[in-house]
């Protein structure tokens, strides 16, 4: 076995192969650039080497910088991760032309199944079922729109060498073909250097239900069942898990042995998933789910700890056996599933804003109660894989996923009980996540349900966004609460700095200001002269209530007001001039701003007219010159930001009167893009 590996990637996965290394005895070598000097990867590996400036395109993609990284520090191998250059045949090449051993496939391999018309040939080949489609490598637009015409509305135009969602566009009509081609292709270019795409018929309903593979150097080859990863916005995947609700026995060997065939075709070695869409006539009918091949991805995957829960096999150790030459620890007829798995990738995103990626500091980042379990155990548990710490930051240069929260239950229904309570633990403040966007979805009836197809979010929205789960009242009921009880924490026991509102005669009063969704409101909190508290919340319904306080472990509190109670935490954030009160609660997080009246006296208003930059990013192009008249909505400029596109709409009719920067151009977040007259 290998004495020592270099890891070529960053982030969680950095570290989930660290892990697995040092539980074997082997040693680890991370890389790292500017922003991840100070990183969780480059701390739990035994080296780190750093390579270059922050964009990947300055480090994490310089291979040779990598390859002298490895040789100079006596690594004998090289694990890519996923993502970067996991799927570069170069790279591989490179890395044996080197003298190190590449932990994946053959470079053959990745190159077979890395252009996505090629590998349709292939598979067609094969006898592996396909989409019907365009995959030839004539990229004349014209011809590209004749053969969507052919196959007919709704059409996906999809990057030849892309995944992720990146370079994928749905067209629902032949008016709107030119455009999205033209999007895709600029996509698909910034992200993978190759414009060339293909086009295939948009299954309607469709299920996005994948095959993990193995295969050795000794001509075995095994699928290690599926994983379901329906639920997705923007083509990339939210929640998976596995098995895949629904799956009958021979559905599962039919696409198992389907995955195995690809597999071989191209003599595949190493961990790999092969990626079907699957068409249903309804939810309920698994007998008439027909599936097709869309693609292979040469890798590991993002999703690969729903497989090892249900398998209570480590993958990675795999990958370090096969990549050492050794053939399976397992043949088909041994594995076994074993329960139920969920995934959910918590996003530093804002769900409400379509999806915006959002940067900071994790102020404050307390996970679940998870149960440390040898992954040969089967687990019955929770599990976090991430590659942050508390204080560490989300760059722009980098995917927004903050961690990987995984369950395991025996049952569906109890790995569904198990993320939910987990979510509901997880506290992150300093930016903005989709945590409480993830529980709203694993609540839906179509999630519980397993009524799945990759629409689920859309069909759902309105039960998913712009969700308020505490309501004014209980927010307002424990920001007071909670600075009634740091106020005590401090004063000690001077009678004399004490915040009780003890008064020799009289009632003693404060007032508290707020502002939640947008709209300012005022809370009295009255003092009693035999102790109580009396809360009254203007824009809430009801009376003046009791507030009663009562402290539990840690910083947990357990207030009672207006009819609710509820467990919760608090935690401040300043944002610029304001203070941002974070709760926390078992059925829900929400914010709202606490105004310091003092603070903001003399400040003036911020005036329309402006259009900034939502994140820091590049500019790509404008749709607008000085002079237009424009309406509400109308695209005025395309961003690229943490590796996917982002249109700027106008916020109402009006006219442009200066644009104040050029495509091609670095923004940061909060510059002015443009001016407009409203």
């Amino acid at each position: 076995m290998f004495h020592k590996i270099l890891i070529a990637n960053r982030g969680e996965i950095a570290c989930r192969v660290a892990a697995t290394a040092k539980r074997m005895g082997i040693k680890t070598v991370a890389v790292y650039s500017d922003a991840d000097a100070h990183a969780k990867h480059v701390q739990v590996c035994d080296e780190a080497v750093h390579i270059g400036g922050s964009a990947p395109k300055d480090s994490y993609l310089r291979w040779e910088r990598i390859l002298q990284a490895a040789q100079d520090t006596g690594a004998q191998a090289v694990h890519p991760g996923y993502g970067f250059l996991s799927e570069n045949e170069d790279f591989a090449k490179a890395c044996a032309a080197a003298g190190l051993v590449f932990i994946g496939p053959p470079a053959s391999a990745i190159l077979a199944m890395g252009l996505k018309a090629e590998s349709k040939q292939l598979m067609e080949k094969a006898g592996v079922p396909l989409v019907p489609g365009y995959h030839a490598a004539d990229q004349d637009p014209a011809l590209l729109q004749r053969e969507a015409d052919r196959i007919g509305y709704p059409a996906l135009i999809k990057a030849s060498a892309g995944g992720g969602g990146k370079g994928m566009r749905v067209v629902n009509s032949s008016a709107e073909f030119a455009d999205a081609l033209a999007s895709c292709q600029r996509e698909a270019i910034n992200s993978f250097g190759d414009d060339a795409v293909l086009i295939e018929k948009y299954v309607q309903r469709p299920r996005h239900i994948e095959i993990q593979v193995f295969g050795d150097t000794h001509g075995n080859c095994v699928y290690l069942f599926e994983r379901d990863c329906s639920v997705q916005r923007r083509h990339q995947k939210v929640l998976e898990e596995a098995p895949a609700p629904g799956m009958t026995d021979a559905l599962r060997q039919q696409m198992g042995e389907a995955a195995v065939a690809a597999a071989k075709a191209v003599n595949y070695v190493g961990a790999g998933t092969v990626e079907f869409i699957v068409e249903q006539t309804g939810y309920d009918q698994p007998e008439s789910m027909k599936f097709f091949f869309m693609e292979m991805n040469t890798r590991l995957q993002v999703e690969h700890p729903v497989t090892e829960a249900i398998t209570g096999l480590d993958l990675v150790e795999w990958q370090l056996r096969v990549a050492n030459g050794e053939p399976l620890p397992l043949q088909q007829s041994d594995l076994r599933i074993h329960g139920h798995a969920i995934e959910a990738r918590i996003c530093a995103e804002n769900p409400d804003n379509n999806f915006l990626p959002a940067t900071g500091t994790l102020a404050v980042y307390r996970k679940p109660v998870c149960s440390s379990f040898a992954i040969s155990d089967v687990p019955s548990c929770v599990r976090i894989d991430d590659g942050v710490r508390e204080g560490d930051s989300i760059s722009p240069y980098y995917d927004s996923m903050v961690a990987k929260l995984i369950v395991h239950g025996d049952t569906r229904a109890q790995a569904l009980a198990r993320l939910d309570e987990a979510l509901s633990q997880t506290r992150i403040v300093g930016l903005t996540t989709n945590v409480q966007f993830l529980r709203h979805i694993i609540r839906t009836d179509s999630f519980a349900t397993a009524k799945l197809d990759t629409a689920l979010i859309q069909r759902e929205e309105k039960a998913l966004f712009t969700q308020e789960p505490l309501g004014l009242a209980l927010t307002a009921a424990a920001v007071v609460a909670h600075t009634l009880h740091h106020e005590q924490t401090l004063q000690g026991q001077d009678p004399f700095s004490r915040r009780d509102g003890w008064r020799a005669y009289g009632v003693a009063t404060r007032n508290f200001g707020f502002v939640f969704h947008g709209t300012p409101h005022v809370a009295l909190l009255t003092y009693g002269h035999d102790g109580s508290l009396q809360l009254s919340v203007a824009g809430a319904a009801g009376d003046r209530s009791d507030l009663l306080v009562y402290r539990e472990d840690g910083d947990a509190l357990h207030i009672s007001f207006a009819g609710e109670q509820a467990r919760v935490q608090v935690f401040h954030d300043t944002q610029g001039h304001e203070d941002v009160a974070h709760v926390f609660a078992p059925q829900g997080a929400t914010r709202i701003t606490v105004i310091d009246a003092l603070a903001h006296a003399g400040e003036a208003q911020e005036v329309g007219g402006r259009l900034t930059a939502p994140m820091p990013g590049k500019v790509v192009s404008f749709a607008v010159a000085a002079g237009d008249k424009v309406k509400a909505g109308q695209p005025l400029a395309v961003m690229e930001a943490m590796k996917m596109e982002h249109t700027i709409a106008a916020p109402a009719d009006g006219e442009v009167l200066a644009l104040l920067y050029a495509p091609g151009d670095q923004v940061a977040e909060g510059e002015e893009l443009l001016k407009l007259k409203l």
